[in-house]
């Protein structure tokens, strides 16, 4: 069992009672905000959750159902307080492409005239990888979407969602170009990776992902990897082959521990990436400008 799949269960448990209590005090969920008139936005993730919040501002109450950093969205499973939040909610975001399953059958019981987002449609990158939150030219679409299906929800506010979208999607343009700039500064550059979550990230950086697929197929899997595979892996941070390691902070296992430590011992930067938001974290361009920095000062380095 690795160390994901072991902390799963209890995050699952942690959200089961923080989401009961939630509902049975009147809050419109775990990670959301008294109702009111307030739009009632629900999503699969907090990452997304936390666009739906940046674009409604104070006249959305948004709820995330994955909301706790070592809860896993494969294997989460739904319970009667988060069937209560679809029931309520105007608005549904989930990422799709097989990540959070979960959300499907959730979303199905929002109300008839709800609005239903799905980021990986939204994306259409016919890329298989589903972690379409570090695509920022993503994030720009989705934000757009939910500014248009929030003004249907609530035409008066029409502009307002529309004005909150553009001042986000400004400053995911200022991460861009911090990504690409690097990138383009250091062409040819090779990284590693624990798990492909920053995919996309890499992708605008003009990055290799020098990983073995046999490495990253056996990770994602919670499979043994094969011996060869993390050879390989640890003589590319061992060499200085690559410019840092990527590393997702979600997937722990002694694997990818032997990596990460191999990467420290060569002084080869550690990225740190992560699926959901750090604890205490609710802002995504807080959040993603961190990753982007540590992967630009890593490409500069």
């Amino acid at each position: 069992m690795t160390s994901r799949r072991a902390r799963v269960f209890a995050a699952a448990a942690v959200s089961v009672l923080a989401l009961a209590t939630a509902a049975c005090s009147g809050d419109s969920g775990a990670s959301g905000q008294a109702g009111g008139d307030k739009i009632k936005a629900l999503a699969s993730i907090d990452v997304w959750g936390a666009v739906v919040s940046a674009v409604g501002g104070d006249k959305v109450a948004v709820t995330s159902i994955i909301h706790d950093p070592s809860a896993d969205p494969h294997s989460y499973e739904t319970t009667p307080a988060d069937s209560l939040a679809a029931q309520q909610s105007k608005l549904t975001i989930g990422n799709g492409g097989g990540y959070d399953d979960f959300f499907g059958n959730l979303s199905k019981q929002a109300a008839g005239d709800a609005k239903k987002l799905t980021a990986y449609e939204i994306a259409a990158t016919g890329d298989e990888n589903e972690h379409v939150w570090y695509s920022l030219p993503t994030v720009k679409k989705v934000a757009d979407q939910v500014a248009a299906a929030l003004g249907e929800v609530q035409p008066a506010s029409k502009q307002v969602f529309a004005d909150n979208a553009a001042a986000f999607k400004a400053k995911v343009d200022d991460l861009e170009k911090k990504v690409t700039g690097a990138g383009a500064a250091h062409p040819d550059s090779k990284v590693a990776a624990t798990e492909p979550v920053a995919h996309y990230l890499l992708e605008s950086a003009k990055v290799t992902d020098a990983t073995p697929e046999e490495f990253s197929k056996a990770v994602e899997a919670e499979q043994d990897v094969p011996a060869a595979a993390v050879a390989e892996v640890k003589a590319l941070v061992s060499d200085k082959k690559v410019k840092a390691l990527i590393n997702n902070v979600q997937t722990v296992t002694p694997t990818t521990e032997q990596v990460v430590g191999a990467a420290k011992t060569a002084g080869v930067p550690v990225v740190d990436v992560s699926e959901t938001l750090p604890g205490g974290v609710t802002d995504y361009i807080a959040w993603m400008s961190k990753q982007v920095d540590a992967l630009v000062g890593a490409l500069n380095g």
